[in-house]
Parts: C-alpha cells; sequence; structure tokens
C-alpha cells in the first residue's frame, strides 16, 4: 500500500520562559532569563498508507495538537523527518495545503455572512477545482447526505451541527489525499453524530481519501477507525487496531447496573457520588484488585473488573449487599474503558 504519511523519530521541543514572581521578578527578567524546555513530542515514528482511517488518541496535553500541526505544516519539529504525500509540510506549505483538508473545532472554513454554496464556490477558486471535479463532488455530496436546505443557508443561521457537516464537505471539496478532523462531533446530539460519522464513512470509500480522526469520543472510533493511535506526555504509547488492543484486556467485564429505580432521575453529580462510594466499597473488599474501576454513563453505573482476579457473582453480590439493583447488563470491555487503562498504564 502507498504511504501517505510518515513520521520517522519526530519530536517537538518548546523553550519556555520561567516568570520571576513580583515587580523585583519582573524587573529582573528584562535583563536575565530563565527558560526551561517542554519536550511535547518524544521521538515518535509511524506510517499511514493510503485510505486509512486512523484514531490520534491522547489525553489533553499529551501532543496530540502538536503532532498534528507538525503533520499539517503549521510547526516545524525540532528533530526526525515528517513527510506528507512525498513533501515536507513546513518547508512546502502552500504545496501540502493544496493536498490536504482540515475541520479544527470552531475554526470553520466558511464565510460567515455567505450561504453555503458561495463559499463552496469561493473555495473551488482557491483550491483551483476544475468545473467538472466540482459537479463531481457536489453530485457525490447530494447523494450521501440531504444538503438542499443548507446550500442557500447563510453559515451564520446554522446550528453547530449543520455548520459542521459543512465545514466537512468544504474539507473534502477539492479531494484532497488526507482530512484532518479534530473532534469532528463534540457538543453535537446522537442524530447528527450519526450523520458526521457515515459522511465521513462515505467519503473516505468513495474517493479513498486518508483520515486523521483525533476525538475523546469512543463512539467515533468504534463507528470509524480500524486503527488506533495512542500519545500520552509525547511518547507513542500503542499502534495497532482496536481488537488487538482489546486483547490485552480479554478477561475484562463491565457490569452495569441501575441502583433502583429513582437512578433514572438522579441528577449527574448525585450518580457520580453514588459510584464513587460503591467504588470505595469493593476495594475496601478486594484491595488487591488493580482492575476494579467504577465510573458513571448516562443513567448507569459502570464496574469494570477482571475475571482473573474476581468472580462475576461476587462483583453482583458485593453491590447488592448495600444496593438494590433495578437493571443490570453484562458487557465485554468498551473501546472507552480500554483507552482509559492504557491512559492508567494498564499494558505494563
Amino acid at each position: 500500500m502507498e504511504k501517505i504519511i510518515t513520521l520517522n523519530d519526530v519530536s517537538k521541543e518548546f523553550k519556555v520562559l520561567n516568570r520571576r514572581e513580583g515587580l523585583m521578578g519582573s524587573f529582573k527578567d528584562l535583563f536575565s532569563r530563565d527558560y526551561r524546555i517542554i519536550h511535547a513530542v518524544n521521538h515518535v515514528s509511524l506510517e499511514i498508507e493510503k485510505g486509512e482511517i486512523v484514531g490520534f488518541l491522547g489525553p489533553n496535553g499529551a501532543g496530540k495538537s502538536t503532532t498534528i500541526k507538525m503533520m499539517t505544516g503549521v510547526l516545524e519539529p525540532t528533530s526526525g523527518e515528517i513527510l506528507v504525500n512525498g513533501i515536507v509540510p513546513y518547508k512546502k506549505r502552500a504545496q501540502n495545503a493544496q493536498k490536504i483538508g482540515v475541520v479544527f473545532g470552531q475554526r470553520s472554513q466558511l464565510w460567515w455572512a455567505l450561504p453555503l454554496i458561495e463559499s463552496l464556490k469561493i473555495l473551488k477558486e482557491i483550491y483551483q477545482v476544475s468545473d467538472e471535479a466540482y459537479q463531481e463532488m457536489m453530485n457525490l455530496y447530494t447523494s450521501l447526505v440531504d444538503i438542499s436546505g443548507l446550500l442557500h443557508k447563510p453559515v451564520r443561521q446554522m446550528s453547530l451541527g449543520q455548520r459542521t457537516l459543512s465545514d466537512i464537505l468544504a474539507a473534502f471539496l477539492h479531494n484532497p489525499s488526507v482530512v484532518f478532523l479534530d473532534e469532528p462531533t463534540i457538543g453535537l446530539d446522537v442524530s447528527m453524530k450519526g450523520k458526521i460519522r457515515k459522511l465521513v464513512k462515505a467519503l473516505n470509500k468513495e474517493k479513498g481519501t486518508t483520515v486523521i480522526l483525533t476525538t475523546h469520543d469512543m463512539g467515533d472510533v468504534d463507528a470509524l477507525c480500524k486503527r488506533i493511535v495512542i500519545i500520552d506526555k509525547g511518547t507513542l504509547l500503542y499502534d495497532n487496531d482496536i481488537e488487538h488492543l482489546k486483547g490485552f484486556f480479554g478477561a475484562y467485564r463491565t457490569v452495569r447496573v441501575r441502583l433502583g429505580r429513582e437512578a433514572e432521575e438522579l441528577k449527574e453529580e448525585s450518580l457520580k457520588r453514588l459510584a464513587c462510594e460503591l467504588e470505595e466499597q469493593l476495594k475496601a473488599k478486594w484491595p488487591q484488585a488493580q482492575s476494579l474501576t467504577v465510573h458513571t454513563k448516562e443513567s448507569w453505573i459502570d464496574v469494570l473488573f477482571n475475571q482473573e482476579e474476581i468472580a462475576l457473582m461476587k462483583v453482583v453480590g458485593a453491590i447488592q449487599e448495600r444496593h438494590r439493583i433495578y437493571d443490570m447488563k453484562l458487557e465485554e470491555i468498551s473501546t472507552e474503558s480500554v483507552i482509559r487503562k492504557i491512559y492508567e498504564g494498564g499494558l505494563e
């Protein structure tokens, strides 16, 4: 397969001023400055092939955004080599920009006061898209999603979901080889998330576009990605497919419980307090169970445990000692739980 993106031993350092406190400290900083070096990305190497959808994951401050900015040419690496479509992004920014598409949070590439169709026509001229190629993309968009109500609507009048969808259409318009999507479904309702995921998957299939997806929504990962890259503290922790990662946690299970009918009516804060109390109870009973964690999701409390450490019936029995279980489900470990365990050092 053709390699679209190559990172070879890439590092990025930032020089940050250690500011002294107080007025006198500020005065001293004018004449004598003390700096510290922050290692944002440490010796990261990876290859991404044409047509892949890769989930690029990590907690806040992990180095994801810095790595993405180096791939797009916004930042120059301190050391190592990056190639995107065979060129060095920061050395040929204009050429690189012609071959990539980006959707970065609230930074829209659409014109706020103009209807979507006018923004798309302007982007057509900027990227020098031929009339034939432009019409082909518009026909493809129409076949994949209903955009008739959006084309003549000013961007400022669109909902967040409509703007996000429109930005994705704009990012794919010039048929780039790589599209970078940063948190594309954040703040969207379930219905719009489904539309966005369906659109991205269809465009990837139809055009063979490589997609780099950064997200904290594991629903995006499950729906779109076969491969995930996990980075934390600037270091590459994992680079493989999701199912392989789940294999490390084959004995893990999640018991999802609702503790009484009132659980559905509990406020989020009260539900989290109940989950904390349950976690303290279970960890006091099995202090050796390193895998045991308790989290909330919607109106459910999720108890993650390792069956090699604790039997299922013992977990359920311990919960029933203090709480009445109104509803219960047993599930294999979710992608979200797997990623959380990785952040906590679960592959060691």
